[in-house]
């Protein structure tokens, strides 16, 4: 199995990885399929399913869409073009993607919620649909987004296909005990297995330029949560917290005011700045997922400005520990809130970040392995259930809470040997039944828990 780092770490817009990157990489596939097809297109649809439809509107999913089928992609996104584009479509009920428009598509019309039961690959599901000049179907196509802005089609879904068809790497481990295994026989660390897979298909410039790139978006986002202020979109009226909890806290620092527990409100600083800005809409990165995002940015910056001997040179060892997590929790479970709750966001994140801080700490691939396995344990359970199909209650304080957890359970983790009772794998595969047998109410829905009892007006 071979996940690349660039594939777990994508530069891409908010809310959500899985409801608005997913679909518009979606709807980017399907324009493409008709650009290669005989016939011409004259008008699209859309239908949206499972978890896609209950929280498509509070996710941005409708709007992604649009966009997508406009050709708009993630990582080329521009908020103000993107304003600009929808006012237009909205008004002439037409979309024109290069090589194809223009085509018809009422937003208002062509896209339909299916509040049904979901599709029978995953509870991300959605249908593109190409008609002739009559309005009758001539093409169509079903896309999983499967989390973490993966999309993958029902063909290839059902085909068991995964992310890779490059050649073989020199260390495909799918499992944790598999990768413990081959760093004790080759002497190279869980980065140093990560980086050699990674530069059997890229040169080491484009690699390191990648990283370095990662972290610059990561930080970024930082900075312009910790600057912003207001209030988040979505009729929630959440305000922007995290500009507030930064004055305050450089106001205590200066004043030497500070209690050591504070730096759990660093922390949380750090995080909840990205995830207010993924809420709002802006540039992130997945880390595993956009719902996750504040997660590993937090413990990086944590790391680099609270902690002595801090390198900003080792930034890409913590990336490509905390990927090579990140795949095998993708490989043997989940990283979608749709499919196995926030265990599978959250969780996800903490056991990266928490793997990530023990390889710059210095710690053996046991004590790594140790810590994500601390941090991902102690998240089982936990639900996906956004107010208002928002992701900003409970998710924005909630990635807060992940990057606490993630230090604690670095931590931990180095205080002993390696030597523990539960392996990560034991985990993994326990947080995928655990997804399994869970309520949908409670997957990504808002049909259950503080999505019904929380007021949402």
């Amino acid at each position: 199995m071979f996940l690349s780092v660039f594939e777990m770490f994508k530069v891409g817009v908010g809310p959500s990885s899985s409801h608005t990157m997913g679909p518009m990489v979606a709807a980017g596939r399907f324009l493409e399929l008709l650009r290669a097809s005989p016939f011409r297109a004259h008008g699209l649809r859309a239908s949206l399913h499972g978890s896609l439809a209950f929280t498509g509107v509070g996710h941005a999913t409708d709007r992604a869409v649009i966009l997508g089928l406009a050709g708009f992609t993630p990582e080329r996104y521009d908020h103000e073009s993107a304003e600009a584009a929808l006012e237009r479509i909205r008004a002439s009920r037409q979309v024109a993607p290069e090589g194809l428009g223009p085509l018809s598509f009422d937003p208002a019309r062509d896209i339909l919620f299916d509040y049904g039961p979901p599709l029978p690959g995953h509870a991300n599901g959605m249908v593109l649909m190409a008609t002739d000049a009559q309005g009758d179907m001539i093409r169509k196509e079903t896309y999983y987004s499967v989390g973490g802005g993966f999309v993958l089609t029902e063909a290839e879904l059902a085909a068991g296909k995964d992310t890779d068809d490059g050649p073989p790497v020199p260390w495909p481990f799918h499992c944790a005990s598999e990768m413990l295994e081959m760093c004790r026989a080759s002497g190279l660390t869980i980065a140093g297995l990560k980086r050699a897979n990674e530069l059997s298909r890229l040169d080491a410039a484009t690699l390191e330029r990648g990283l370095a790139r990662i972290w610059e978006v990561m930080n970024g986002c930082i900075e312009r949560g910790m600057a912003a202020s207001g209030t988040l979109p979505g009729g929630l009226k959440v305000p922007r917290r995290a500009g507030a909890i930064r004055e305050a806290l450089e106001a205590e620092r200066g004043a030497n005011l500070s209690a050591p527990h504070t730096i759990n409100d660093w922390i949380g600083l750090y995080a909840m700045a990205v995830s207010e800005e993924n809420a709002a809409g802006g540039q992130v990165v997945t880390a595993p997922t956009n719902g996750a995002a504040g997660v590993i940015p937090a413990t990086i910056r944590y790391w680099l400005d609270h902690v002595p001997g801090a390198a900003p040179s080792r930034v890409g060892e913590f990336l490509l520990t905390a990927a090579a997590i990140g795949g095998l929790v993708r490989h043997n479970a989940s990283i979608s809130g749709a499919e196995a709750g926030c265990q599978a966001e959250v969780g996800s994140a903490s056991a990266m970040a928490a793997a990530g801080l023990a390889a710059v700490l210095g710690g053996s691939p046991e004590q790594v392995e140790n810590a994500a396995e601390i941090a991902l344990e102690h998240h089982l359970g936990l639900t996906c259930d956004p107010v208002k199909g928002l992701v900003q209650v409970p998710c924005i304080e909630r990635n807060g809470l992940g990057a606490v957890k993630a230090v604690a359970a670095a931590s931990l983790a180095l205080r002993g040997d390696g030597t523990h009772l539960v392996p990560l794998d034991a985990v993994i595969e326990t947080m995928r039944q655990t997804g399994a047998d869970m309520s949908t109410k409670y997957k990504e829905t808002s049909i259950g828990g503080l999505a019904v009892n929380v007021p949402n007006c």
